[in-house]
């Protein structure tokens, strides 16, 4: 029923090094970090550090896909020199290089808008070497906002009447500040300092600098930003209009964004960096600020870099194969909602977790310990804070605490509220090589007391959830359409290893859409809470 994703030429684009230090020990790495592995892996819930061996992702990508690396003494000249070159192959977007004094020439300062300039000029050539029509781009950290760049401003500025979407084919970042950085503390002082004092070019995170790089210059308002610009924005290109209304934006369909929920790990500034921002973080980047409105998210406890890194993760790496390559999107919705109004001090939170079968990490994870729970939304107006935004963890509790509607909400805007996306390959080892693709949706759901701001503990019970089951999902592509079945946790019989799914599969909800869609009731242990017409909805549909 699906075709194989397009084998295209990746791009790599590295995060922010700093100073004239930084930049000189990142251009004597010959990937810019991307062959970088690790050793360390955490989990369970007390996060107990065990050996794990990750061998980077750019060997992943060449051992597991097949993709080749060229360098033979610099891309550029490789480039230069050959001509039809596959287009299964790894690039390393060098921006930092005439920043360094290291080769003798006089370094020029760094410059992002010039950087997107250049990965253009990447891309192009390698259109034109490898015949590929367009690329992907894997970028950490500030290299995503050099790609939003080259999306948003610098195509439509230097290619008038190209849509974004003719050069880049797919986007992943990884802990990109996608709404700039800011701080937990000093109430905007520390941003105003930054963007005002420009240490390292760091006023490229402030807002008034974003708007300028992420806007097309026929837009920009000399003003500055216009009320409601958020940098977390991306115009998306539904492929409607012509390329000059496209112009600054692509396809939120094509993005995907890596969220760390770790901040302990980062130890950069000796922790500083972490406590600033805050918990809700990977250590430097906000959880709210690390993903683009609309785009396809995970959450991972990873830190923004380090040996707990998300670059360096095997979290990291399984998102990224599944997106660039897979062939199905699965996602799930919880819909139906109708939680209990008796208590207007009572606000409710889910915790889910997702597992495919077969890897030894989970793709995506939003518990309230990692301060990221899913605030369910109360029927009444207002409430206390449970809106469509983040949460966390209260210290030293497993019990979440609700922070408003955030940046992203996960509300879907028609009462339904996002639970995860993933991306399934049926091309990848699996126990029975026709049998079907199997993922695992964990949903628990938590209540939360607060009177006046302060937490209520006279029924609480630590790390209990008011209702907790696993969806077991099994999707068949063998067939010219995906045939699903699902089953709840709590009704299975025996081990899960040995359910194999018979039966008539669930019945398509929506034959006329291009997705499969199914609907499956919550258990009834769960109905009290959730609403007697509570259900998941699951779709899955082509992907390539």
């Amino acid at each position: 029923m699906s075709t194989p994703s397009a084998r295209l030429p990746i791009i790599y684009v590295r995060g922010y090094a700093g100073g004239t230090s930084g930049i000189e020990k990142a251009v004597m790495d010959p990937f810019y970090g991307f062959n970088e592995g690790s050793t360390h892996i955490r989990i369970g819930r007390d996060d107990d550090p065990v050996f794990y061996q990750f061998e980077s992702p750019l060997l992943r990508l060449h051992l597991d896909e097949g993709y080749h690396i060229f360098v033979e003494g610099g891309q550029a000249g490789y480039l230069e020199t050959h001509d039809n070159i596959p287009p299964d192959s790894i690039w390393i977007h060098r921006f930092y290089d005439g920043s360094s004094g290291t080769w003798g020439a006089k370094p020029r300062q760094f410059d992002l808008e010039a950087a997107a300039a250049d990965l253009l000029a990447l891309i192009e050539r390698l259109q034109e070497r490898t015949g590929a029509p367009r690329v992907h781009l894997v970028a950490h950290s500030m290299g995503g906002l050099i790609c939003r760049c080259l999306l948003q401003k610098t195509i439509p500025d230097q290619r008038p009447g190209r849509r974004a979407g003719d050069y880049v084919s797919k986007l992943f970042t990884y802990g990109t500040p996608h709404g700039g950085i800011t701080f937990d503390v000093g109430f905007g002082v520390p941003e105003a300092l930054r963007d005002a004092i420009n240490v390292n070019g760091s006023d490229i995170f402030g807002p008034e600098h974003m708007y300028r790089y992420l806007t097309p210059t026929a837009r920009l308002d000399p003003n500055g930003p216009p009320k409601g610009w958020r940098a977390v924005d991306l115009p998306d290109d539904d492929g409607t209009g012509s390329a000059e209304e496209a112009a600054g934006g692509f396809p939120l369909e094509r993005v995907f964004c890596l969220v760390g929920t770790d901040p302990t790990d980062y130890d950069v500034a000796h922790g500083l960096s972490s406590a600033t921002v805050g918990p809700r973080s990977d250590g430097l980047v906000q959880i709210e600020n690390a993903q683009v409105t609309g785009a396809h998210q995970a959450f991972v406890h990873r830190s923004h870099s380090g040996r707990y890194g998300l670059v360096n993760s095997e979290e990291g790496y399984q998102n990224l194969r599944r997106f660039l390559f897979g062939d199905l999107r699965v996602r799930a919705d919880l819909v139906g909602l109708d939680l209990p109004d008796d208590d207007p001090e009572v606000s409710w939170q889910a915790e889910v977790r997702l597992a495919v079968r077969g890897l030894p990490v989970t793709m995506h994870e939003r518990l309230a310990p990692h301060w990221c729970p899913i605030q369910l939304p109360s029927r009444a107006p207002g409430g206390n804070g449970n809106g469509n935004g983040y949460g966390g963890s209260r210290a030293g509790t497993g019990v979440g605490v609700g922070v408003g509607a955030g940046a992203n909400g996960d509300g879907n805007g028609d009462g339904s509220v996002r639970l995860a996306t993933t991306f399934l390959s049926s091309s990848l080892p699996r126990p029975e090589e026709t049998g079907p693709l199997r993922y695992a949706l964990v949903l628990r759901v938590l209540s939360l007391h607060e009177h006046h701001g302060l937490f209520g503990f006279g029924d609480h019970l630590e790390q209990t959830a008011d209702f907790a089951d696993s969806l077991i999902v099994d999707v068949d592509t063998s067939g010219p359409h995906p045939a699903a079945w699902a089953c709840w946790n709590s009704q299975i019989t025996g081990a899960i290893k040995d359910l194999r799914p018979d039966g008539i599969p669930l019945p398509d909800d929506d034959p006329a859409a291009d997705a499969w869609i199914g609907h499956i009731p919550v258990p009834a242990t769960a109905a009290p809470i959730l609403g007697q017409h509570a259900q998941v909805r699951l779709s899955v549909a082509p992907w390539n």
